[in-house]
């Protein structure tokens, strides 16, 4: 693993941010002629500034290269509602029962808006960060929370790294990994599959890179369980506002 050393760490924290912000379009709404031309464009997903290397991430990488290249720009009629139909049983309907909230994969009774929910806010809380309509878009949707981290790779406060290594410790990794399993097994499309897998794999190797550069091993999934037993949900309350959601290219 490839740590970056002291003077690239402002370059290695940009690019991650950039790769994060792009991995959050693919789940942010369904694809169109002009995300497929930029992702083209910019030559997604060889183009992410951290260099992946586990098989998991390999196959990822080969998959989402695949769809990418595999669809005409511009799309047919017949592609883009395909693309649609699965895009919204993913993310909207929930048909495939692979919500992209983190309450549903981790709350006793697979519910929505619960305890993690209240508990990531408090995450963003901690940084003045908010989401712009959490009944819309819930604090614990995977789009907001790659947001997050993005935000914490450029934060220049010396335990922004540290927090996002825990943020994606008691949040992030504990139903991602899931999440993504399910898609790739679920959707319809390639595509889909492929953001999923990628997605998860990215940030799987991204937190080790993490666990290198902070000198912290990471803890264990019965570690992490063990520490967020005694967490109690948090009240409700309307917050203000998030960065907003857009290409990063």
């Amino acid at each position: 693993m490839n740590v970056p050393a002291s003077d690239t760490l402002e370059v290695f924290r940009t690019a991650v941010s950039r790769d994060l912000m792009t991995l959050a379009v693919l789940h942010n709404a369904e694809l169109d002629d002009v995300t497929l031309a930029r992702l083209k464009l910019c030559g997604f997903p060889q183009m992410l500034g951290l260099r992946l290397k586990s098989p998991a991430a390999e196959q990822a990488l080969a998959l989402m290269d695949n769809a990418v290249q595999g669809l005409s720009s511009p799309m047919t009629q017949g592609t883009l509602d395909e693309l649609a139909a699965d895009y919204a049983a993913i993310y909207l309907t929930y048909a495939y029962r692979a919500s992209p909230c983190e309450s549903v994969w981790l709350d006793q009774e697979g519910l929505a808006m619960q305890a993690p929910m209240f508990q990531v806010r408090e995450f963003y809380r901690h940084f003045d960060l908010a989401t712009h309509n959490w009944r819309m878009r819930p604090d614990d949707h995977l789009v907001i929370e790659l947001h997050f981290l993005a935000c914490l790779m450029q934060d220049e406060h010396p335990q922004a790294l540290p927090e996002a290594a825990r943020f994606m410790d008691e949040h992030l990794l504990r139903w991602l990994p899931l999440f993504a399993r399910r898609v790739a097994a679920r959707c319809a499309t390639p595509f889909y599959a492929g953001a999923a897998l990628l997605t998860a794999a990215y940030c799987e190797e991204l937190r080790d890179v993490l666990a290198d550069l902070l000198g912290a091993p990471r803890p264990s999934p019965e570690e992490v369980e063990a520490r967020m037993q005694p967490r109690q949900s948090e009240r409700a309350e309307p917050l203000q506002y998030m960065p907003g959601i857009a290409p990063s290219w």
